[in-house]
């Protein structure tokens, strides 16, 4: 098997539930969007009698008093079913620019398991096992993003960032979200268990609380907060998120809705389907979001489109003439760090989706794509699609797991928490935050390289997995300072068990880490400090030990 979980769950030959019966989110409402000139001279007479006439009520997508540039952008309420049609009677009015109708979005998850598997898997116990050892994706490059490593640094656990989750509902009671979740800030969850599900399994995969329980997410002290679009729309819902935050926090989009491969028809195997930054209103709200120094993480979509094609270059009808492709490098960008979804490790929970870091067949990919994050075989809260969860089920939500969450939703919160990290870390050697260009610069020019795998190869962009390692040494070049040792503590039980044993040494008024010692090493340092007179000479870049000697 390469690409798919299951036989017959590929792209294109199942729909999107987990027995591929074709289940479908809830609560996607399409939206009328209206895009006025921009003369605030222009005769609205027409435009009022004929909103009168239809019953209709129009709003600005950004509330009264946004910036100029949102300003144009409004919502009708109350079209229904027939919002193609007054879109195209709006279009014609006095004072529009244009008028459009964007299919609603859905959360950009993929199929992952079979009914088999699921009973296979779920035996819930009691009592929440520790599901640490199940997510590769927090160990070493190239393997994972490098999260152990991180936390054993100042700030890299994310404490002082916030990230709030753009999407449709969440189970905000949820036991391993309780520590640093600050709930809902924007609009009204959907009341729909497969939207809470996708909800959850996002918060878990940056934020899942650190304990002796469940997952572990990988910024774990980083605030986490949700934003519902299911209330306001997209565009309305990026754009009060951001507009909560400071720079450097993170507002996270895991969604995307149909394109025009297809002419925009919600399909089951999710073909054609795109990254909301296609759509002005949505463009708009995320540039405004990255201007202001909020970074903005987007999944780019399973639709198994090449965002390069030359479809993307013709202009929708009924977008303003001003619109250019947002796909395109040489056009202005929207600043959002976009993400595929590559394939985890084979063996990974006993599955092979093809070699690791290569394009899973569902990832749109293409110049635009600035990182991967795993796409499959993600352990996280939640249930698995409109059921619960098949690591761990039983009659409580709140303590539902899953091992299954997949596609570019997936990937999108690994690539957020690794930032998260990274923002931390800067935040606690209080170094300016990564500004939305430099985040997505660090992304492309660091990380664990794409590879190539039989149909998929490595030019069917979707870049490196994040290696946060990496991105600090080149975020915070280092200097190499030498010290004598004061004091040494030697960590033989690290916490979480997955970390490397440590021997600590404080030196230069603070502690150094030398993980997994030699033996011998670690002999002649106790032995040193024994003896009532150590003389233990360390070198050390920031807080690891890169040389020691023991003298006598």
């Amino acid at each position: 098997m390469t690409d798919q979980a299951l036989p017959g769950q590929g792209p294109g030959t199942a729909g999107p539930g987990p027995d591929g019966a074709g289940f479908t989110y809830q609560g996607a409402e399409p939206e009328l969007i209206v895009v006025a000139r921009p003369d605030s001279a222009a005769d609205t007479t027409a435009l009022t009698m004929f909103l009168g006439d239809q019953q209709l009520a129009l709003e600005p997508l950004f509330g009264r008093g946004a910036q100029p540039e949102l300003s144009l952008f409004h919502r009708v309420r109350g079209a229904a079913d027939r919002a193609e049609e007054i879109a195209a009677r709006l279009a014609a009015l006095p004072g529009i620019e244009t008028a459009y109708v964007k299919p609603g979005a859905v959360p950009a998850e993929y199929p992952g398991l079979d009914d088999e598997v699921v009973r296979r898997l779920k035996e819930g116990a009691p009592v929440t096992p520790d599901f640490t050892g199940r997510q590769g994706y927090l160990r070493a490059a190239p393997e994972g993003v490098d999260a152990y490593w991180a936390w054993q640094r100042p700030g890299g656990s994310g404490r002082g960032v916030t990230v709030v989750d753009v999407e449709g509902a969440w189970q905000l009671g949820h036991e391993d979200l309780a520590d640093r979740l600050a709930g809902i800030v924007v609009g009204t969850p959907v009341q729909d268990l497969a939207w809470r599900n996708h909800g959850t399994a996002v918060l878990g995969v940056i934020g899942g609380d650190r304990d002796d329980k469940g997952i572990t997410g990988i910024a774990p002290e980083a605030v986490t907060a949700a934003a519902s679009c299911a209330s306001t729309g997209t565009a309305a819902a990026i754009h009060a998120a951001a507009e909560r935050l400071a720079p450097g926090d993170v507002v996270l989009v895991a969604l995307h809705r149909p394109g025009p491969r297809f002419a925009y028809e919600h399909r089951d195997d999710q073909a054609g389907f795109l990254p909301l930054e296609w759509w002005p209103d949505d463009f708009a709200a995320i540039r405004r979001a990255t201007a202001r120094g909020v970074l903005v993480v987007a999944a780019a979509g399973n639709g198994g489109e090449s965002l390069d094609d030359a479809l993307y270059e013709r202009r929708p009808e009924r977008f303003p003439r001003t619109w250019r492709n947002p796909f395109n490098p040489a056009n202005p960008s929207s600043g959002a760090v976009l993400v595929g979804a590559g394939a985890p490790p084979p063996g990974t929970h006993g599955r092979d989706h093809g070699p690791d870091r290569s394009r899973l067949a569902f990832s749109n990919h293409g110049a635009r794509v600035d990182a991967q994050g795993w796409g499959r075989e993600i352990t996280t809260t939640g249930g698995f699609w409109d059921r619960a969860g098949e690591l761990q089920g039983g009659a409580e939500e709140i303590a539902w797991y899953t091992d299954a969450f997949s596609g570019t939703s997936a990937a999108a919160p690994v690539v957020t928490g690794a930032l998260v990290c990274l923002q931390g870390i800067l935040k606690a050697a209080d170094l300016a935050p990564m500004t939305p260009e430099r985040a997505r610069e660090i992304l492309r020019t660091t990380g664990s390289p794409q590879q190539d795998a039989p149909g998929r190869p490595a030019s069917q962009r979707i870049g490196s997995r994040p290696d946060i390692k990496a991105a600090v040494t080149r975020l915070m070049p280092s200097t190499v300072g030498t010290g004598q040792a004061e004091r040494y503590w030697d960590e033989l039980l690290p916490y979480p068990p997955e970390l490397a044993p440590r021997l600590r040494l404080f030196v230069a008024g603070a502690w150094r880490n030398l993980n997994d010692p030699a033996p011998e090493l670690r002999r002649a340092v106790h032995a040193a400090f024994a003896g009532g007179r150590p003389d233990v000479r360390v070198w050390f870049s920031d807080d690891e030990v890169v040389g020691l000697v023991v003298a006598g």
